[in-house]
């Protein structure tokens, strides 16, 4: 049961970039962890979760607003906190024993005293035997565990995990989830409490106390949600379905009306509307399962396509941006365009996409330029540069990379990778564009 507040965040903001040039990961954030509890933070790619672990854990600072932990302003480092990454950033060069026993050496715990620590942490994580071990010898799962282990060395009060099982094999990262459970409700642990960050729905309700849901553009508490089910949890409980469906209808929200679907594009008011990182495949394969299934609960359709949470939003995303198809209160429903697009055939299906792709303000901003350059073509950096503004440089070349596939399989524009050039894909008269003769008249 949870105790007292062990953190606190209140109205926490994080712009990255200058004045010239900013990006909101997190706006006026507020929340609380109190002793005894599990949490997990839940959200589509891109709505800060693991800015927000990191400014919780001190590594970095928030633009506006305070952390606290225990009534105390964090400032540097927390160092009641530690943090799990997905990755398990383990030193090949270094035994198990020697890489938990390097996170007490940092603290000036003699020699003997950190390795008889590291011993005993890792016989409760299950890896007692393998102490003289290279991490090279050891499978993804028992990796993570040294993680752990290391995490748990220096005896934090908050545990937060980022993502820890994502890079694992199903049937690993299934049973590392019991093993921490077990540890955990079993009080082994020598922590008060737990923040973990995943883009799995179905292991965040199988083993958290609470569940924290973010949107983003910027990223944005959306809703909360107690998970009152005893441990271990049954998937097949009704409960556990119903909040399975409440926790992606507020992750996938509502369909917005078309203008705030499309958003905007560089050189427009408003932020430049995030174009989801899908592809035109996994767009196709929704809209086909759809059509044959008719309107369904967004929840089940992960299991139904073999897509997670994060894959799964950004396509649902990528078809409500297009306008072919809707989502209300947890449930997604073609349009009347997305069984058209659906039943037709290969080239009828690129007419509708372009048609689609051609209202978007990032494509249409990107053929306006193109229709008056030189040759109809600019390198792929002027587009960049302008982007820069707007985004991360790591999104913004996703952004625009994203934009381009797009753009290819509508057959608006095309991409020279060799000389990086966009060019206007004139081979099929969707476009009228004058010639330099017609321009100098």
């Amino acid at each position: 049961m949870a105790q007292n507040v062990l953190l606190k965040i209140e109205h926490v903001t994080k712009i990255y970039g200058r004045k010239d040039r900013q990006f909101t990961a997190v706006k006026d954030i507020n929340l609380a962890i109190h002793e005894g509890e599990f949490v997990a933070l839940l959200g589509p790619s891109g709505c800060g979760k693991s800015t927000l672990l990191r400014m919780i854990t001190g590594l970095i600072e928030p633009t506006s607003g305070t952390v606290y932990y225990r009534d105390k302003p964090i400032k540097g480092v927390n160092p009641y906190a530690t943090i799990v990454f997905q990755t398990f950033a383990l030193y090949p060069w270094l035994t198990v024993l020697e890489n938990v026993a390097l996170a007490l050496e940092a603290r000036g715990v003699a020699r003997s005293e950190r390795y008889r620590i590291a011993e005993r942490l890792l016989d409760t994580v299950g890896l007692d035997g393998f102490e003289k071990a290279y991490p090279r010898e050891l499978s993804g799962g028992m990796r993570q565990k040294v993680g752990f282990a290391r995490a748990l060395a220096v005896e934090p009060e908050l545990l937060c995990l980022d993502e820890p099982f994502s890079a694992l094999d199903v049937l690993s990262a299934e049973a590392l989830r019991g093993e921490l459970m077990e540890l955990w409700i079993g009080e082994q642990l020598p922590i008060k409490a737990i923040l973990m960050v995943s883009h799995n729905i179905e292991e965040a309700i199988s083993m958290a106390d609470r569940i924290v849901v973010m949107g983003k553009e910027p990223g944005h508490i959306v809703a909360e949600f107690a998970v009152d089910l005893p441990h271990p949890r049954d998937r097949k409980n009704p409960r556990f379905e119903q909040l399975l469906d409440y926790i992606y209808a507020a992750i996938a929200g509502r369909t917005l009306p078309e203008i705030s679907e499309v958003g905007t594009a560089p050189g427009t008011p408003g932020p430049t509307r995030i174009l989801p990182n899908a592809s035109v495949n996994a767009l196709a394969g929704l809209l086909e399962h759809l059509r044959t299934s008719g309107r369904q609960d967004i929840y089940k359709l992960d299991d139904e396509l073999g897509l997670d949470m994060g894959d799964l939003i950004q396509v649902i995303e990528m078809a409500e941006m297009l306008g072919f198809a809707t989502i209300n209160e947890g449930d997604i429903e073609l349009t009347p365009l997305g069984e058209a697009y659906a039943e037709a055939s290969i080239l009828t299906r690129k007419e509708l996409f372009a048609q689609r792709a051609r209202r978007l303000p990032m494509l249409q901003w990107m053929i306006q330029m193109l229709k008056v350059a030189p040759n109809n073509e600019l390198p792929w950096k002027v587009f960049l540069t302008a982007l820069l503004p707007e985004f991360p440089d790591e999104m913004a070349e996703r952004q625009l990379d994203i934009a381009i596939n797009w753009g290819r399989y509508a057959e608006l524009i095309d991409y020279d990778d060799d000389n990086e050039l966009i060019r206007l894909d004139l081979s099929n008269g969707r476009f009228e564009v004058e010639s330099e003769v017609q321009k100098a008249r």
